[in-house]
């Protein structure tokens, strides 16, 4: 089974859409352009992924996720050029119904209410189109922005997790957040 998702334009002029195989090379230009940006909130990266072959490789790879239902990889939309992504990966169905959400927006879009519009997107679609019960996210400590877009969007903080992943070369704390979409 495939995820749907229908493109949907956000506030600012932004679509939120699916990402495409084609999306390759603008991928590598939007990473490489927040490169610095991105550094203190990413795994350590290899030159690799920084090149249209390297994004390629990665959308594709995430493209077969979605066709085993257990992703949907979005990409975020100014025109021509992309702003951000917000993935929900790692779905699992059966009695857990549950996926992680992840996202970045381009350093040129924050503090607009960007991402808070693009992650309502997702927890609706979650929801009413795919039927999942709960979203999970973790941030780092320190990502007060991340973590006024998850409260935002309703979602709780359910604990620290420590040394839960290898974030700018060393295994960091993570605060990690869900939301329940169904009572």
């Amino acid at each position: 089974m495939v995820l749907e998702f229908a493109d949907r334009e956000l506030p600012g002029g932004l679509v939120l859409r699916v990402l495409r195989e084609e999306d390759a090379a603008e991928l590598a230009a939007a990473y490489a352009r927040n490169r610095g940006h991105l550094a203190q909130w990413d795994p350590t990266r290899t030159e690799e992924f920084y090149t249209d072959a390297g994004q390629f490789s990665r959308a594709r790879e995430f493209l077969a996720m979605r066709e085993l239902d257990t992703a949907l990889p979005l990409v975020l939309m100014d025109g021509d050029s992309i702003a951000g992504i917000m993935n929900l990966t790692s779905i699992v169905r059966g009695a857990f119904q549950s996926a992680m959400i992840g996202y970045w927006l381009d350093r040129g879009h924050t503090g607009r209410g960007l991402a808070s519009g693009a992650l309502n997107a997702v927890i609706e679609a979650a929801r009413d189109d795919y039927g999942l019960h709960r979203i999970q996210a973790a941030t780092l400590l320190h990502n007060h922005a991340s973590q006024t877009v998850l409260t935002r969007a309703g979602f709780e903080r359910i604990g620290v997790a420590p040394a839960y992943l290898k974030i700018a070369g060393r295994w960091q704390d993570h605060v990690l957040f869900q939301r329940i979409l169904h009572d």
